[in-house]
């Protein structure tokens, strides 16, 4: 990982880091600091569902989606060049699935896992989906970019510049795959050390390294997305 001598493309690449860095280190410190009336407030029935899931879902973006919007406007990127294309995304959909069934056996077999509902795991979907339409469309809606479509694609490209910035000779040594592997154990707390502890931990590792992985074998990300769409917090 070390390099002395940083070409113009890492340079950007570290800058880029530190504002998705910053930016999300500013949003989860002013959730720490109000974060007990956010959760009032989204917890609070009387106030519209919409609203409650429109704030829930700008704080779940500030965390996993702003940073990267930010460098993206910044570099004048277009999400379509982190993979979000038609051509292979068949595949990357396909190998996806098949690196998160590891975690859907090990739920149903512990019983952490009873039932399939994409999201059930946020605690709005229930009462929007029991909502009247609209309002259980835009919902889901809101719910499916900030905690869907954000969340798995935030990896995809916070992966791709940590390997700009830190490129590896050796195809299974990827720095961008491993580093967001680590930063998602960390934040959702999955490391333990009883037995179904470090299971549910391997089987974590397989799912983000997995479709990291895929995502550089197949050039799409789609299959990033569809995991935290139809299946992360879905069991």
């Amino acid at each position: 990982m070390v390099n002395t001598e940083l070409t113009v493309k890492q340079k950007k690449a570290d800058m880029d880091l530190y504002i998705i860095i910053i930016v999300t280190v500013i949003v989860l410190g002013s959730f720490m600091i109000f974060g007990n009336q956010i959760m009032s407030f989204a917890g609070n029935k009387s106030i519209n569902i919409i609203l409650r899931t429109m704030v829930a879902a700008l704080i779940q973006f500030g965390l996993a989606g702003l940073g990267i919007t930010i460098v993206s406007i910044l570099r004048k990127e277009s999400f379509l060049s982190y993979g979000l294309k038609r051509k292979g995304a068949l595949k990357s959909i396909i190998l996806s699935i098949l690196v998160f069934i590891p975690n859907i056996i090990f739920g149903f077999v512990t019983g952490q896992a009873t039932s399939y509902l994409p999201f059930q795991g946020v605690n709005m979907t229930k009462e929007v989906l029991a909502s009247s339409f609209p309002v259980n469309i835009i919902g889901m809606i809101l719910i499916s970019i900030a905690w869907g479509f954000f969340e798995g694609f935030n990896y995809v490209v916070i992966s791709e510049k940590i390997n700009i910035r830190y490129p590896s000779e050796k195809k299974w040594v990827n720095w961008g795959a491993i580093i967001c592997t680590i930063m998602c154990l960390l934040i959702h707390g999955m490391i333990g050390v009883t037995a179904e502890n470090i299971i549910e931990g391997i089987t974590v590792v397989i799912i983000i390294y997995g479709m990291l992985m895929i995502k550089e074998l197949t050039d799409n990300a789609w299959g990033c997305v569809f995991i935290f769409v139809f299946l992360w917090n879905a069991f």
